[in-house]
């Protein structure tokens, strides 16, 4: 009889241990913390010194491929609206600067960190090594050019813009450009396009 009684008790094994699994999952707490903020929108960089915008950058995620494009310039009166990369000695020679890729190929490597990309500093077509790095509460981008080795690289610091501001760019550039563009502008004034980008010898900070 009690042979017969452990015989019984293993063949229940199975479908005691398949109960409590399938019990168990419903009961898991559900995973309910927030996305880390990553690199994907608009930005706008200022002047270090006059903290005046001297351009927009719209990034966007390609499968996970980070790329930007200078979305908005900040032109004095009398300058070229279409100004070229002259410079440039890639694919992007002679592409005029709004809406030029100047971010390339970055990807996560940490939680907040992207990189193994490139920079383009348009008004010399110098191509930097990059990193970029999202604040936790998503609303600044520090972007780092460097050249070697990183610790020896300058960083520039972007203010993440609202969606109404998408509703300023031209439409050659608004990844929705049906959005309403009768908004009131910045109260900014404009400042040089030659200032736009990047870091000017990557040396240091």
């Amino acid at each position: 009889m009690r042979v017969r009684l452990v015989m019984v008790a293993v063949a229940l094994l199975p479908l005691i241990a398949a109960t409590f699994a399938a019990s168990a999952d419903p009961l898991a707490p559900a995973d309910t913390s927030p996305a880390a903020p990553n690199p994907a929108g608009l930005w706008q960089a200022v002047d270090s010194d006059s903290k005046q915008p001297t351009g927009w950058f719209l990034i966007t995620d390609h499968d996970g491929v980070y790329d930007g494009i200078i979305a908005r310039m900040f032109l004095k009166p009398g300058e070229d609206p279409n100004v070229v990369c002259d410079q440039c000695k890639d694919d992007r020679h002679d592409q005029r600067w709004l809406g030029l890729e100047i971010i390339r190929g970055m990807k996560q490597e940490d939680a907040d960190k992207y990189g193994g990309g490139t920079i383009l500093d348009p008004r010399d077509g110098k191509i930097y090594h990059a990193t970029m790095k999202v604040t936790p509460d998503g609303q600044t981008l520090v972007v780092r050019g460097y050249i070697g080795i990183e610790l020896l690289g300058q960083n520039q610091y972007w203010s993440r813009l609202p969606d109404s501001a998408y509703s300023m760019l031209d439409p050659s550039v608004n990844p929705n450009p049906a959005v309403n563009r009768n908004l009131v502008t910045p109260k900014h004034p404009p400042a040089h396009h030659s200032q736009l980008m990047a870091p000017q010898n990557a040396t240091g900070r």
